[in-house]
């Protein structure tokens, strides 16, 4: 295993001195957002498309800092009711998936996306109860008429394209959140589909995500490092679904945390631990959004905390059983 950063933490340096910064802490991977949410402060994707020497001078940056990259990011929702929102998504994914071809990069990151409730709505419809029955006919209008058929086309492709690795992050609001969802969108399009296992997604949902990553074995494609902190007084009177600004951090049901500061050792040790026992032997991708800490002590912080719990080495002949 390798750590590594998502770089949107770093978007206040320049992509000089973020290289510079990362290798200064012993840190030589990096996830690089192309576009989407994370926007694209470290990699325009058109430049080095259209400019052979801009893209050469890229790949010189990262190798005079021993830098590699674990995956492009573009994060959006491609299947957004309004044409024009949900182009704009898709023509980003679209370019990351070539630039990542460019730079010789194998994993695109994304979500999945979530459609409207028919082909007149404004706005995504993510369906999460079964009762009452318009939920139902919602979910099957979405996956047969938008969620498949965009990723099969997507994925067809990435495949074109050198990309053998489309790794969705598991998020509330889109229709993959969660192992099942996942899997169900792998089996349609194929293993292509991967998640990009973010825990701190899981944590709220009440998911165990030793349990999950065993469920996912063979379908983890990424890891993000980041945390939950769940408020037991708050979720006991409101449980779990909570739409409060992530700035009430007193008031809110949870919120996102540098690794360790909601979960301990012993949580993440189980993590990677079961990371390893799967097959999972990729980047452990920092990503900060802890609205407690600023971003070099969060960061910092998450560095020092996962050099001590990620397991580096092939453990070799079990030469004591």
């Amino acid at each position: 295993m390798k750590l590594g950063v998502m770089n949107p933490v770093l978007a206040q340096f320049d992509f000089e001195d973020a290289l510079k910064y990362l290798a200064s802490l012993d840190v030589h991977t990096i996830e690089i957002g192309a576009g989407g949410y994370p926007g694209n402060a470290h990699l325009k994707a058109r430049d080095l498309l259209e400019d052979p020497a801009k893209l050469e001078a890229y790949k010189a940056l990262l190798a005079k800092y021993d830098m590699s990259i674990s995956a492009i990011s573009c994060h959006g929702n491609p299947l957004h009711p309004q044409k024009d929102i949900a182009d704009k998504f898709d023509s980003e994914f679209k370019d990351a998936i070539l630039v990542a071809e460019a730079l010789g990069v194998d994993t695109v990151i994304g979500f999945s996306g979530c459609p409207g409730d028919c082909e007149n709505s404004l706005y995504p419809n993510w369906v999460v109860c079964a009762w009452p029955d318009d939920n139902l006919k919602i979910v099957e209008w979405q996956w047969k008429e938008k969620v498949i058929p965009y990723w099969k086309k997507t994925a067809a492709f990435a495949k074109e394209h050198n990309i053998t690795k489309i790794a969705f992050e598991m998020h509330p609001s889109f229709v993959v959140y969660n192992p099942e969802t996942l899997l169900r969108l792998r089996a349609e399009v194929g293993d292509i589909i991967g998640a990009n296992f973010d825990p701190s997604h899981l944590f709220w949902q009440g998911i165990d995500p030793v349990a999950a990553i065993k469920a996912l074995k063979g379908a983890i494609h990424h890891f993000h490092a980041k945390d939950t902190a769940i408020d037991k007084r708050n979720t006991e009177v409101n449980g779990v679904l909570d739409y409060k600004s992530y700035g009430d951090i007193l008031n809110r049901s949870w919120v996102f945390r540098t690794v360790g500061y909601g979960h301990g050792q012993a949580e993440w040790n189980g993590i990677i631990s079961a990371l390893k026992s799967v097959g999972y032997d990729g980047a452990i991708s920092i990503e900060h959004e802890d609205a407690l800490m600023s971003p070099k002590e969060g960061l910092e912080k998450a560095i020092s905390f996962l050099k001590d719990v990620i397991i580096r080495e092939t453990a070799g002949e079990m030469w004591w059983a």
